[in-house]
């Protein structure tokens, strides 16, 4: 238990530091694979402009470009992908047998709860637990209020708080899903 306090000690270190130099909100993460951080992040949504710029999405970034082969390509490198497939999970609705490993292995640590946005980065990133401190309650105490955005994602797409337009120009956009069904070497994720 000493090394996970640890893990959410450093989290919460770089999210004072966050606060500290301007850089963004209370929040700072890390990813832990075999005991070791691998990833760090800390909200710098101030730094940047960049709104997606959270401790748990800037965390990811880092695990992945330490980990993954070409995480952050540039226009010199090849096509195509070396990441590797792991089986899907037994028991998973998944369709698809296999899926890229991405952070499979890992633990990610954050001293606040993720917001929805920072929730599904963490889906997608495939990591294993996610660890957190500071409630969504605590966090909207301190003006940082996601839990609304959870409850208006359960609302169906016409009840949303941001109007939504759906299927909009569907024929044009699905030349998209039949060029990806068409390519024979495609990789999922």
């Amino acid at each position: 238990m000493d090394t996970r306090r640890k893990f959410v000690e450093e989290a919460t270190r770089l999210a004072t530091e966050s606060v500290e130099k301007g850089w963004g909100g209370p929040f700072g993460a890390v990813i832990v694979r075999d005991g070791e951080i691998v990833g760090r992040g800390q909200n710098r949504v101030l730094l940047t402009g960049i709104p997606v710029f959270h401790a748990e999405v800037t965390a990811i970034i880092d695990a992945c470009r330490r980990l993954n082969p070409k995480a952050l390509l540039t226009s010199d490198d090849p096509a195509g992908t070396l990441l590797e497939l792991i089986p899907r999970e037994a028991g998973s609705s998944d369709p698809a047998p296999h899926r890229a490993k991405m952070l499979k292995g890992c633990e990610i640590y954050v001293n606040a709860a993720p917001c929805p946005m920072c929730m599904s980065a963490v889906y997608w990133a495939r990591i294993d637990r996610v660890y957190f401190g500071a409630s969504l309650e605590d966090a909207r105490k301190i003006g940082f209020d996601d839990a609304h955005q959870y409850e208006d994602f359960a609302k169906p797409w016409d009840e949303r708080r941001i109007e939504i337009v759906p299927e909009f120009e569907r024929e044009t956009c699905l030349e998209a899903f039949r060029a990806w069904e068409r390519k024979s070497d495609r990789h999922p994720y």
